[in-house]
């Protein structure tokens, strides 16, 4: 949910940390208008793709945004240990730690809930002065790629483009946030 609570997506999110690569698939709502996309963000690359499987094409986009890494920053503060749903019997909550930070090139603050066996995320919640609260949540994880081709473009992008510089993104946040705007 982001900005301000005008936007809603749920998303198909491909993750590979190790290649640096994301894949999203959203679809939501804007003003009470319908909206579906599926972004491919190649960081090591410097490439952005929005893909249109319905019209069958690309834009092709230059990526200068850095990696952000689904992990727990080094310099978060661990503000709590608590258990999500049940502690009375076994097997019915969920062990978790909730930790905060600054965003400072964000002028903003986080915070994060993850698991504390296996290090999972369940939320992120972000703050900026700008834009409000941003919030992730996170369900039916899988560690691992389930399927490495999700990283690649379609046959159809072959034919792209070439990249135009005044369509650079510059910040993995706003990249996701332009989903809204197809």
């Amino acid at each position: 949910m982001y900005p301000k609570g005008q936007v809603f997506a749920a998303e198909r999110f491909s993750y590979d940390a190790f290649g640096e690569r994301i894949r999203v698939r959203a679809g939501g709502i804007e003003h009470n208008k319908t909206f579906h996309v599926d972004l491919l963000m190649l960081f090591r690359e410097e490439v952005m793709y929005e893909i249109s499987h319905r019209n069958r094409t690309c834009k092709k986009m230059p990526l200068k945004a850095p990696f952000q890494a689904i992990e727990i920053p080094h310099d978060a503060t661990l503000q709590a240990q608590v258990i999500i749903g049940s502690s009375s019997g076994p097997g019915q909550g969920l062990l978790v730690n909730n930790w905060m930070g600054k965003l400072p090139e964000k002028k903003g603050d986080y915070f994060l809930t993850y698991t504390e066996f296996g290090c999972i995320p369940i939320t992120n919640l972000y703050h900026t002065t700008g834009n409000g609260y941003f919030l992730e949540s996170f369900w039916d994880i899988v560690v691992g790629i389930e399927d490495p081709q999700e990283f690649f473009p379609p046959d159809f992008c072959d034919t792209s483009e070439p990249m135009d510089d005044e369509d650079t993104v510059t910040d993995f946040f706003e990249a996701l946030l332009s989903m809204a705007n197809q």
